[in-house]
């Protein structure tokens, strides 16, 4: 599945490009799975010719459509959420990055944010706060 388009920077035609890129992944995996888009705008709730929109990679279509067309896909978010993150910070993305099934990719990153928060807690609850005072309480002034 052929994908040109690279978003970087936190502006109108990142967030452009990123719509785009959703609209042919989701176009692609409709297609692959073998429903119509009359199907998938009757499990979306939506009419056929906004389906059309967001397979086009209209830029007036709203983000969470896509999430939608993608859940009702079973196809994850990050085809989205991957490319937001790279404009969040600033960075060039590549949409190559996106190719294949990222389930893998998914789980070590839940994996990975899971295991942050339980040792921000862990150190937190044993009494270090890491600004040296060994409390977890912040020091009340007399």
């Amino acid at each position: 599945m052929p994908q040109e388009c690279v978003a970087s920077g936190p502006d109108a035609s990142s967030l452009a490009e990123i719509k785009q890129m959703s609209g042919r992944r989701i176009e692609y995996e409709r297609r692959r799975i073998g429903l119509t888009q009359s199907q998938l705008a009757a499990r979306v709730d939506l009419g056929v010719s906004w389906i059309r929109e967001i397979e086009s990679g209209n830029p007036k279509t709203r983000i969470d459509d896509h999430l939608r067309c993608a859940a009702a896909l079973a196809l994850s978010p990050s085809h989205i959420f991957i490319p937001l993150l790279f404009m969040a910070h600033g960075l060039t993305f590549a949409p190559q990055l996106l190719a294949g099934n990222l389930y893998e990719l998914e789980r070590h990153w839940l994996q990975f944010i899971i295991d942050h928060n339980i040792a921000d807690m862990r150190r937190i609850l044993l009494g270090d706060r890491g600004d040296g005072t060994g409390s977890a309480f912040p020091q009340l002034g007399t």
